[in-house]
C-alpha cells in the first residue's frame, strides 16, 4: 500500500473510532463549579463515560488543512460506528466527491461511485496501528492509554457552546508517530467525552473533525455495515 494512502485509511480508521465516543452521555459525571481537576480525575471520567457505548451513527465533517499552500478542504457525510471485538465502521462521503468506506475485520473497502470500483485494502499488517488508535475511547483503561501516549492536560477552551477541557496525546510508538505527530481533543466537562478531534502530521498538516445530529445506542442491521455497490461494480485488490 502506497505510504500516502495507508496514512489516509488509518487516520480515517482513527477518526471513526474517535468519533465514536463525541457523543453525550447519561452516566458520565458532569463537573461542579469550582471543581479542580487532575489529568487523572479526566481520564477516569472518560473512561466511565465509554464504558455503554455500543452503537454510534453522525453526520461527519472532515476538514483536511495542508499548511504550506494554506489550502483547506472538507468532506461531509455520516458516519455509522457498531461496537465489538472487531469495530465494524462505515463512512459514507456524498460531498463533493461521493465514497463509501467499510472497516470490517482488519480489511478497507472503498466503493467509488463514479468509476464504480471497489478498492480491497488488507490493513491486518497494519492493526497495531489501528489498535493504537481504538485506545483513544471505549472505556479502555486509563493505564493502557497511558502506555501509548504521552498525555498531557493543555487547559479549558469553550467550543461550541460547551466548556471543554484539551488534551494534547504524542505517540509513543514509532510506527503511529510516523502517521501522527500528536492529537489535541476537546473534552466536554459536561459528558466528559470529546467534542472534536485535531489529527497532526509530521509536516504539519492536520485534520479536524466535527460531528452533528448524534445517536446513540440505536439498533443497527447487519445490513448496515456493507457497501450496497451495484454487482458490476469491479473489484480491486490494492498493494
Amino acid at each position: 500500500m502506497r505510504t500516502n494512502l495507508k496514512k489516509r485509511l488509518l487516520q480515517f480508521a482513527g477518526i471513526a473510532l474517535a468519533a465514536a465516543v463525541a457523543v453525550p452521555s447519561m452516566w458520565a459525571k458532569p463537573r461542579n463549579k469550582g471543581d479542580t481537576l487532575s489529568l487523572k480525575d479526566i481520564l477516569d471520567r472518560m473512561n466511565e463515560a465509554g464504558k455503554h457505548l455500543k452503537t454510534v451513527s453522525t453526520n461527519l465533517e472532515y476538514t483536511k488543512v495542508t499548511v504550506l499552500v494554506d489550502d483547506r478542504s472538507t468532506e461531509y457525510g455520516q458516519l455509522y460506528f457498531r461496537k465489538s471485538k472487531s469495530p465494524e465502521i462505515l463512512l459514507n462521503f456524498e460531498k463533493p466527491d461521493p465514497k463509501v468506506i467499510l472497516f470490517k475485520k482488519n480489511k478497507a473497502e472503498i466503493f467509488l461511485p463514479k468509476t464504480n470500483q471497489i478498492q480491497e485494502y488488507d490493513l491486518e499488517k497494519h492493526s497495531g496501528l489501528v489498535q493504537q488508535f481504538l485506545l483513544l475511547g471505549f472505556g479502555t483503561d486509563s493505564d493502557e492509554l497511558k502506555k501509548s501516549y504521552d498525555i498531557k492536560y493543555t487547559g479549558e477552551e469553550q467550543l461550541g457552546g460547551d466548556m471543554a477541557v484539551v488534551l494534547e496525546l504524542t505517540p509513543r510508538d514509532p510506527g503511529v508517530a510516523a502517521q501522527l505527530n500528536k492529537i489535541q481533543l476537546w473534552i466536554s466537562e459536561e459528558s466528559w467525552l470529546p467534542i472534536q478531534q485535531k489529527f497532526f502530521e509530521p509536516g504539519g498538516d492536520y485534520l479536524l473533525t466535527h460531528y452533528t445530529s448524534v445517536k446513540v445506542n440505536r439498533a443497527m442491521p447487519s445490513s448496515t455495515f456493507r457497501l450496497n455497490a451495484p454487482r458490476d461494480a469491479q473489484r480491486v485488490k490494492m498493494q
